[in-house]
């Protein structure tokens, strides 16, 4: 099967072209919930495929000051800059995921696994957990639904990410999300990921 290249001019095209449907235009619920239980401000972390980063400008707003946002796409990067001036450029990484090193104690993951091709999962798996300190944590969201095979958002089930997963993480949650937003309902995955 012939894929896109999901590639820089891919994704700015897309940002052009306002052809962004997995974007919901605020923080999801559920990633929203995780963070308003977080005590430690200091925490170092990532939010990869970052897009419009409503879940960074989130933290930020609420005092995290450690956060990096990285995505492919300068023009997402550029939006979300826009919108949120006071935001250090120097945490704003325009670059590819897996050419990033750095280490994080946490790693949020809203629509980026499903914004790449499938067979990058594994790896996606094996270099979050090399991103993450010991004990570090991935969270997110994943789709519990086939969606697409010949282009973005690629969907999946719970069995293939356990495989993608299990050999680098101890598997803490994965379960339906009961506070995903209706469009979604009974369709994701809530992840907590401890790196083994």
């Amino acid at each position: 099967m012939n894929r896109i290249n999901l590639n820089q001019k891919f994704w700015n095209n897309r940002y052009n072209n306002q052809d962004t449907g997995w974007d919901i235009g605020e923080i999801s619920t559920p990633i929203k919930a995780y963070i308003d239980q977080l005590k430690d401000k200091e925490l170092k972390i990532l939010i990869p495929g970052c897009g419009n980063a409503y879940e960074a400008e989130y933290l930020f707003k609420n005092g995290f000051k450690n956060v990096d946002v990285i995505d492919i796409s300068p023009l997402a990067l550029k939006q979300f800059k826009n919108r949120l001036a006071d935001f250090p450029e120097s945490q704003l990484i325009c670059g590819d995921f897996f050419q990033h090193h750095k280490q994080y104690d946490l790693i949020i993951e809203q629509t980026f696994f499903c914004a790449i091709d499938p067979k990058l999962r594994s790896l996606y798996a094996k270099h979050s957990a090399q991103l993450l300190v010991p004990n570090g944590k991935l969270i997110g969201l994943l789709f519990n639904d086939p969606l697409n095979t010949d282009h973005p958002p690629f969907g999946g089930n719970k069995s293939e990410y356990l495989s993608y997963f299990d050999p680098y993480f101890n598997i803490e949650i994965m379960e339906a999300s009961y506070n995903s937003i209706k469009p979604r309902s009974g369709r994701e995955l809530f992840i907590k990921l401890i790196k083994k």
